[in-house]
């Protein structure tokens, strides 16, 4: 699975033209689900992002998460992250997963931010036409994709 991470003063995301969510001071997420995608990387992915110290405490250190803050998540399923541009002017998304089990593990995925301490999670609308309006805060700006997480926990041990 692939996340932009974006830290953010407020986003509401509008599917179909009507609104489906909207936060405040939090962090917008877009997500995608990869062919081979499984629980598995929706735990680590959702695990990570909860706990992610990318909020600053009362000396302006980004040492705190979500979590610790009580802010809220807006998740938006976003297939176009695994856009391979390599070839051509035309992105393939082959490497994306079919859309039913993406759409399985974008909701399962939601469901785990909850459990890991995120108490409002808000969301788009899976496979619809959104647009999203959102300030930025920072800008913090991260991609996380949890085949590079693996790499770094193999490293580890």
């Amino acid at each position: 699975m692939r996340c932009v991470i974006q830290r953010v003063s407020r986003a509401s995301v509008t599917a179909d033209g009507v609104p489906s969510g909207s936060i405040g001071r939090g962090l917008l997420l877009l997500v995608g689900v990869g062919e081979g995608d499984s629980e598995a990387e929706a735990d680590r992915l959702a695990a990570k992002i909860a706990a992610m110290r990318i909020f600053c405490d009362d000396a302006e250190r980004l040492n705190l998460s979500l979590t610790d803050t009580g802010l809220s998540a807006l998740a938006v399923s976003n297939f176009t992250l695994y856009a391979d541009c390599r070839r051509g002017n035309r992105p393939s998304f082959t490497a994306a997963c079919a859309p039913d089990r993406a759409n399985e593990l974008y909701e399962y995925f939601c469901g785990r931010l909850r459990d890991c301490g995120v108490a409002d999670v808000q969301k788009g609308v899976f496979g619809a036409d959104m647009t999203i309006d959102m300030q930025a805060d920072g800008p913090i700006t991260i991609v996380l994709d949890t085949d590079r997480l693996k790499e770094k926990q193999r490293d580890a041990h």
